[in-house]
């Protein structure tokens, strides 16, 4: 076996060994041109064909070198994610060749041939490609707004044939931040640094490896006179900020053929800037007040008992709890029925009822409408874990089968070209559920076929509420949608049209829209709830996380929230636990949430009765239960808040540099505005029993003491573990003081 794929897995952080790179060569430059072949392979070499548009061909032969095999990136710490990315490693080898010095002018055509021990001579199709160049093209930016572009710079990577990217430069005046960029984790202010806008699923460590699930090219520059911009694109853009010329911003992005790249630009304080952006992007709609209480979730609660159970110790150590949200609720397979249920197969794939269920009271769901009405009667929300992908591994059987074959047959499916110049299924390239196919959600036909296996879990069951998880899985840029465009343009605004599609169906039947999803980019702010994804428990994925959610707040998303103290790897320690719980109090969505463990003991759940077991630490029950009270008493103002900042656009979670753009402390302090009274400056290290806080001007009250503080500095005040500090502005309302002291 030998195999080159020009363009790779699409992984857009990592370069396969049988991929060429770059997928589109410069000239004046060099490419590499790779296969991965199997171990009988003794000799690799790759005839490379230079076809002038006028002259005369020549070709050569280049000899391949061993190499190791790289393929979809990797991992190295643990986690059931990481443990699936391992078990992707091939046996099979590298090989690769380095081409000349490439010309522009004409085409190079490529084939590879292999020779295996036994003498065998086998050999791959030709491939093609036509080296680029960057020239002047001052047309290529269209511009909304008052252009900050620089003369000249605008310039686009054309092959003779087509356009592939465009490139632009900004001014970036001294004392000029530049923040947003959508769910950021490593830091609040970007300036002096490089990063990119695409969707992507970085398993744990987004702070360190500065990846994101939920991009946007869209920056606030706050300083001087204020401005902003949003490259309109979903393609990928590159933005480097200051950190190759400390006065530049640089800005790169894939374009269509035609290089054609619009930018709007903002004037104003960062409020404005927001608002023109999400004039263009959409807005939130408004949740219902009960998004606001404690959402309840863990791996491993994999069956009705041990949900029951979980929400009766709620009950039993007083604990408020609004939402539940199960993730291994179904069969592994189709995702639309419980585990355990029997049914008849539909072979055309049609949705079921209810009533088609018989549901075994040895089972591990023996009622689930029993059960969400007992969940409705406690006055908890049920939502249910989902994937939008046909899971193809194993062999599927009985109705995951009939649904791949109706997904197929109703041409509901992302595609990939083939080499014969057709289409077939996409088959998922990333590492969780690889080789499963895909649905087109971007497409409302599709996206109805999809979702309507669903309704009965809505509309009869009583589902709340969806846990849209994994909106990641489109990788390459030459995936084909139904509406005929391609994955570069595509594949980014996948997850924003799987929470509306979800959001549609609970809209449908009754329902708010209340979808928790992962992944997003622009448009997402119109799609219910996000959370920050897959994190350790450590102090520096709580600080991460805190700083992806004030970049969310500053791009337009609302309703954002965390898994309180991290989700994957050994329980976190009672002073994280309880300190990420108490800054959990004042962000828009708080939750706990475990990773699953293969039902090991001891319980890795992020239960606070779990926690105290394991740690023997008697603070936990008593400050958990506490913190959570003080939140359902926060409610009323946090859901006013809500109305409020999706009918103002001023953020819910606010960064402080909205209010006060020209203070030097809003990029130091990890603090922000939550609603119009509260400041929330939460405890961001281990050992300590006093925290900083960066007081704007005016007068402000310690909610716990009842002093009056003089801001316009920064404060050391007490901070036990029961509590975060947090200052309401003068002029607060006195029933918000009394949430504090009841």
């Amino acid at each position: 076996m030998i195999r080159h794929r020009p363009a790779g897995s699409g992984h857009p952080y990592s370069v396969d060994t049988e991929q060429r790179w770059p997928v589109v060569p410069e000239a004046g430059a060099t490419a590499t041109l790779g296969v991965r072949a199997d171990a009988t392979v003794d000799a690799v070499s790759v005839e490379l064909v230079w076809r002038p548009d006028a002259g005369t061909a020549a070709s050569q032969e280049l000899p391949l070198e061993r190499v190791a095999t790289t393929s979809r990136g990797r991992v190295t710490d643990g986690g059931h994610l990481a443990s699936a990315q391992a078990r992707l490693a091939r046996a099979v080898g590298g090989w690769q060749a380095t081409t000349p010095e490439l010309r522009t002018g004409g085409e190079y055509r490529y084939r590879f041939t292999a020779t295996h021990e036994d003498g065998r001579v086998e050999r791959t199709r030709w491939f093609a490609f036509r080296a680029a160049a960057w020239r002047a093209a001052d047309d290529a930016v269209t511009v909304s707004g008052r252009s900050r572009v620089v003369s000249g710079s605008v310039s686009v990577l054309d092959d003779g044939v087509r356009i592939h990217r465009a490139r632009f430069a900004l001014p970036l005046a001294p004392g000029e931040h530049l923040t947003g960029f959508g769910e950021r984790y490593d830091a609040i202010d970007h300036t002096g640094t490089e990063l990119d806008a695409v969707v992507f699923e970085q398993y744990k460590s987004q702070g360190a490896e500065r990846k994101t699930y939920l991009p946007m090219p869209f920056a606030h520059v706050v300083g001087g006179s204020g401005w902003g911009f949003h490259v309109d694109t979903s393609r990928r853009v590159w933005f480097d900020l200051g950190a190759s010329d400390a006065g530049t911003i640089a800005v790169e992005a894939e374009t269509g053929e035609d290089g054609a790249l619009p930018v709007r630009f903002f004037d104003g304080d960062p409020l404005t800037v927001l608002s023109g952006f999400l004039d263009g992007a959409g807005r939130a709609e408004e949740l219902p007040d009960w998004v606001f209480r404690l959402w309840a979730s863990g791996n491993e609660w994999n069956t009705q008992a041990e949900v029951m159970r979980q929400m009766d110790l709620h009950r039993e150590h007083d604990i408020p709890v609004g939402s539940v949200v199960i993730e291994a609720w179904s069969d592994e397979s189709t995702f639309t029925a419980f585990r355990d249920a029997r049914y008849a197969v539909t072979e055309d794939g049609a949705p079921h009822a209810l009533a088609d269920f018989t549901f075994p009271a040895d089972g591990a769901w023996p009622d689930p409408k029993g059960m969400a009405d007992e969940l409705h009667a406690r006055d908890i929300r049920l939502h249910l874990w989902q994937i939008p992908l046909l899971k193809m591994r194993p062999h599927p059987e009985g109705q995951a089968a009939a649904d791949a074959r109706a997904a197929i047959a109703d041409d509901v499916l992302i595609a990939e070209p083939t080499p014969s110049g057709g289409t077939r299924p996409y088959r998922n390239r990333g590492w969780w559920f690889p080789l499963a196919l895909m649905p087109d959600l971007t497409d409302e036909r599709a996206a109805r076929w999809w979702t309507e296996k669903r309704r009965y879990l809505v509309e009869e069951v009583g589902v709340d509420g969806f846990k849209t998880d994994g909106g990641e899985h489109a990788w390459g840029a030459e995936l084909v949608y139904l509406d005929g465009r391609r994955g570069d343009e595509k594949n980014s605004t996948f997850p924003v049209a799987y929470a509306a599609a979800y959001g549609d169906l609970l809209r449908s039947a009754g329902k708010a829209p209340v979808t928790f999803s992962r992944a997003g980019f622009t448009g997402s702010q119109a799609h219910g709830a996000f959370w920050a994804g897959d994190e350790n428990s450590t102090w520096d994925a709580f600080r991460w996380s805190m700083n992806a959610g004030l970049s969310a707040a500053s791009c337009g998303i609302v309703y954002w929230g965390w898994d309180i103290a991290g989700f994957s790897g050994d329980i976190p320690d009672p002073e994280l636990y309880l300190r990420a719980t108490a800054a959990s109090v004042f962000v828009p969505i708080m939750q706990y949430h475990s990773e699953f463990n293969h039902h090991r003991t001891p319980s890795r759940d992020r239960t606070p009765w779990n926690i105290a077991e394991r740690t023997g630490d008697e603070r936990v029950l008593p400050v958990f239960r506490s913190l959570t009270k003080l939140r359902e008493r926060l409610v009323p103002y946090l859901a006013a808040s809500a109305a409020d900042t999706v009918r103002t656009d001023r953020p819910l979670m606010r960064p402080l540099f909205f209010d006060h753009p020209d203070a030097p402390e809003v990029w130091t302090a990890t603090q922000w505005m939550l609603g119009e009274d509260l400041l929330v400056a939460p405890v961001l290290e281990p050992g300590v029993d006093s925290w900083p806080v960066a007081l704007p001007a005016g007068e402000w009250t310690d909610v716990w003491t009842g002093e009056t503080v003089t801001g316009g500095r920064t404060v050391r005040v007490e901070a036990p573990i029961d509590r975060v500090p947090v200052f309401a502005r003068a002029g607060a309302p006195a029933d918000l003081l009394a949430v504090f002291r009841p």
